[in-house]
Parts: structure tokens; C-alpha cells; sequence
């Protein structure tokens, strides 16, 4: 009866596509991004994102939308091809509901960096095993043997993870990680990682979660951040709410993310210089109120 009662629910659930074509949402969207062209490219998008994803659909239709215009409000695409942000829905079993999850790619740390004007150069790359000759934490060199052959360094094991920028004055700063300190690192703010069920981004693809990291670490503590930099970093990870507190769901609770959530994140390590992605100006987003109309 209960597994009826379930199926009966969803079938009564209007699709996203309905929803956010609603006239509350029209108003919202519209009235956050200014144009009719752009609120229309962002509703092609995130129903997009819901349709390939069959798990967001369950998910709170204001969560998503509040996580996909702050992705908008940043100008970053929620295409998994880019990687530049995800929407991740997730069980909150604490408050008996379904929520969209805004989740930062390494790609956006890179577009908001160099979208700065700041950085000449960024790179962020998993060392492999055998590779590494010594890192110096001093004067931060680093020497490597970089295996030459493509499909010889993809299989070989990674023993940790290398990070770099230089501003367009000079100024450089890098940072060296052993996997076994990342492992650690995400035991301690990753609980799904650390129960080991098998659902997270981390055991999915742990390089990638591993290079976002050492962005974060090392544009956070010792880069220029740009206003969009700290929004996205106080974003990220994050559920946003209607009144724009947001939710850090994976914390020491019961809520976790749906199996359907873990689609393995492929993101390539890439060294990119500023000419390479133009300046974009990201306007507010001020969506927290016309959420609650």
C-alpha cells in the first residue's frame, strides 16, 4: 500500500518543465535576469539539467531553481560537459524532503579566477606514481618526470596533487597535497565519503574532487577573490533556500544525496591563461524575495 501510495504521489507531481513554466516562476526568472532572451536560454538550461538527471525532478523546484540562478547569477553553465557547476539533489531525512544541491566544478574556480584580471596562469594536476622527484614547501619547486605516455599515466595510481597560479605581476604561489593527506581531508568534510556507501562525488571520481580542492585551498587562502569568487565559495555545497540562508547538507546528519546523484564527474586537469576565457561581468541575483511571492 505504501509503495502504491508512493507511485500515485509521483504520478500526480507535475513535471519540472510544468513548473518552471508556471506564471510565479516566469516572474521570478524574469524579473532576476533582466531579459527575456536570457531568462529564456536559463529555463532551456536548468530543464535541461532536470531532464537528464531523473532524480532532480523530486527534488523542491524552488531549490533548484534558486541553485541554478546563482549558477546563472555567476555565468557558469550547468552542462556536466563543462563542468563548471552541478545541481545535486539529495534526501534531507532531517526536514522530510528532497533538495538541489549547488556544487562548485573546478572549471568554475578556474573561469571566476581568471575572470579577475588577476591570474596569468592557473594549473591544477594529480601527480603520479613514480613521477614525483621532490616538492619543496620552502621556496615551492616542485620537480616531476611527467610520464610521457597518455594512457600509461591515466592508469597509473596518483600518489597526490599539485596546484599553481601566477598573478600577471609575477607573483606566484603552489601547493603540493600527498593523497593520503586528501584522503583525510575528505573523511573529515565529506561524511558520505567517510560512511564509504559509495554515493559520492569523492568515490566516483576522487581526482577530480581532489583538483577542486587544491583550487579552493589555494585560491582561498593566498588568491585575489572577486566578489563572484566569494559568493560561489560560500555557495558551494550548499542548498539554498527561499529566504537565501543556505543548508550545507553534507554534515555529521542523516541527510545524504539520492543513488541517482552519482554520476561520475570527468573533468581533465587544464592549465589556462587569461587570454584564453574572456571577462564576463556576473550580475546580482537578488532572487531570495521573489522566491516567497
Amino acid at each position: 500500500m505504501a509503495v502504491k501510495n508512493q507511485i500515485a504521489k509521483q504520478e500526480q507531481k507535475p513535471k519540472f518543465s510544468a513548473v518552471i513554466s508556471s506564471d510565479g516562476y516566469k516572474r521570478l526568472i524574469n524579473n532576476t535576469l533582466g531579459t527575456p532572451q536570457r531568462a529564456a536560454r536559463f529555463v532551456t538550461a536548468i530543464t535541461s539539467a532536470v531532464s537528464t538527471n531523473p532524480a532532480l525532478s523530486e527534488c523542491e523546484p524552488a531549490t533548484i531553481v534558486s541553485a541554478g540562478l546563482l549558477g546563472e547569477g555567476l555565468n557558469l553553465s550547468p552542462s556536466p560537459q563543462l563542468g563548471q557547476y552541478y545541481l545535486v539533489p539529495f534526501n534531507d531525512r532531517k526536514n522530510g524532503r528532497k533538495v538541489a544541491q549547488f556544487q562548485l566544478g573546478y572549471k568554475g574556480y578556474i573561469q571566476l579566477a581568471i575572470r579577475s584580471g588577476q591570474y596569468k596562469k592557473l594549473n591544477v594536476l594529480p601527480i603520479k606514481e613514480g613521477e614525483l622527484v621532490s616538492f619543496n614547501p620552502l621556496d615551492e619547486d616542485i620537480e616531476v618526470n611527467l610520464i610521457e605516455n597518455e594512457a600509461e599515466r591515466e592508469n597509473a595510481p596518483t600518489i597526490g596533487y599539485y596546484a599553481m597560479f601566477e598573478y600577471t605581476n609575477g607573483f606566484k604561489k603552489a601547493i603540493y597535497w600527498s593523497k593520503a593527506k586528501m584522503e583525510s581531508h575528505a573523511e573529515k568534510y565529506s561524511m558520505g565519503y567517510k560512511a564509504r556507501k559509495g554515493y559520492t562525488f569523492w568515490e566516483k571520481d576522487f581526482d577530480a574532487m581532489a583538483c577542486k580542492t587544491m583550487l579552493r585551498q589555494l585560491i582561498s587562502k593566498w588568491g585575489i577573490m572577486s566578489i563572484e569568487m566569494q559568493k560561489a565559495l560560500e555557495n558551494d555545497m550548499g542548498v539554498i533556500n527561499t529566504n537565501g540562508s543556505v543548508d550545507y547538507v553534507d554534515t555529521p546528519t542523516e541527510d545524504e544525496p539520492t543513488v541517482e546523484a552519482t554520476a561520475a564527474v570527468v573533468e581533465e586537469p587544464v592549465e589556462v591563461s587569461v587570454e584564453e576565457i574572456p571577462p564576463e561581468q556576473a550580475p546580482a541575483d537578488e532572487f531570495a524575495d521573489l522566491m516567497n511571492g
